[in-house]
């Protein structure tokens, strides 16, 4: 794992941090170029996402994940563009999970909460960064969710049959914790099950605490997205 660029000064007020994961391939974009790096409003989408949490708080701890080929390519980027936030750069890992456990290792030891956002997250609002900080500081992990408006169907080997939508939520990020508890939750081993944090933090046995997200707070996947 490589620490590159310049970290903040530490000594936030609030003791926060965050990881953003940028491990993007671009393969369902149907492109050469990783998604995170597409230019989206004149900048790549990866430094919209910055930007949202250091507007949040200048004094957070920025931890990006990128996979070790990308990054020259990043750092080429932020020459090209004038982009100076200050962060730390950590190498990706074979699985979202890997990732992120590489990047807690370079998260300040005196950090109190740690969040997790999708690097092509870009539009997620100041208001829901706070609110799962908030929620997280109490509760220990706070997730943000959205309604789910669509029909759902529950596909079975007999058929299929509608669900109520009012029963789920569509889940977004960051996804933000106590940081002695996603360090314990990241000792575990890795487990095809683990979809997102909130699902590696709850197989220790720790609760989620759901907070309302924003609707523009979309994951950048595909074509239609853009």
């Amino acid at each position: 794992m490589s620490s590159i660029n310049i970290s903040p000064p530490w000594g936030s007020r609030k003791g926060l941090a965050v990881i953003i994961v940028a491990g993007g391939k671009g393969l369902r974009m149907g492109g050469d170029i990783p998604k995170q790096f597409l230019v989206v409003r004149g900048r790549p989408i990866l430094m919209h996402t910055i930007e949202r949490f250091h507007h949040f708080d200048p004094t957070m701890q920025i931890v990006v994940v990128l996979p070790s080929d990308q990054h020259d390519y990043w750092n080429q980027l932020c020459q090209q563009y004038g982009f100076d936030i200050p962060i730390t750069i950590a190498d990706g890992g074979k699985e979202r999970f890997h990732s992120v456990k590489n990047g807690l290792v370079c998260v300040h030891t005196d950090c109190t909460l740690i969040g997790v956002h999708d690097g092509v997250r870009p539009y997620v609002s100041t208001e829901v960064i706070q609110r799962c900080y908030d929620a997280a500081a109490t509760d220990g992990a706070a997730i943000p969710v959205v309604p789910v408006f669509e029909t759902l169907r529950h596909i079975t080997p007999d058929g299929s049959h509608t669900v109520p939508r009012q029963d789920y939520k569509l889940v977004q990020t960051p996804q933000v914790f106590q940081a002695p508890l996603l360090r314990r939750a990241y000792e575990q081993p890795f487990s095809p099950s683990f979809t997102d944090d909130a699902s590696v933090v709850e197989a220790i046995g720790h609760s989620i605490t759901l907070v309302e997200g924003n609707r523009e707070n979309i994951k950048i996947t595909t074509k239609e997205d853009l």
